[in-house]
């Protein structure tokens, strides 16, 4: 039996979920530690999400691995503060979710629309704006996956 993360799926009581774009080129594979359920997937009221119409769902007991196939068709965008940046596909379009980087650590959370055969709880309204540089860095550190592996052509 494969291992996941380190984690021997036989006794692991971790959730492993994965998704990514529509093509293909950007591949997540999130590990929680509680149901899918349990997760109250956050709509940010910015423009930009808004548009996109992103919640996003996070761990900070969890892991998460980014795997970008072609890099080239990786887009990165920052908004709001421009503390973080947005990753998505410049091929198909998608927004997988925001980056922020700190002290060579990396932070994320991921959009739960992009992650495939599962339902998350209920979303909730969220509001950045309204948070001071310094707020939006401890709240990504509080709730974002703390434990992110970024990968290029895996």
């Amino acid at each position: 039996m494969q291992e996941w993360f380190g984690v021997d799926p036989r006794t692991s009581d971790m959730q492993k979920l994965g998704g990514g774009c529509h093509c293909g080129n950007i591949r997540v594979e999130l590990e929680l530690t509680r149901s899918a359920g349990a997760y109250n997937p956050r709509a940010c009221d910015c423009n930009f999400c808004r548009k996109h119409r992103a919640a996003y769902v996070s761990d900070p007991q969890g892991s998460l691995l980014i795997l970008v196939r072609d890099e080239r068709d990786c887009g990165r965008y920052a908004q709001g503060s421009g503390q973080a940046e947005l990753l998505l596909c410049r091929n198909c379009g998608v927004l997988v979710g925001p980056l922020y980087r700190d002290a060579g650590r990396l932070y994320a959370a991921v959009n739960a629309n992009v992650v495939e055969g599962v339902a998350f709880g209920a979303q909730q309204p969220v509001s950045p704006r309204t948070l001071s540089a310094d707020d939006k860095v401890r709240r990504w550190k509080e709730l974002w996956f703390s434990n992110v592996t970024f990968s290029v052509n895996p």
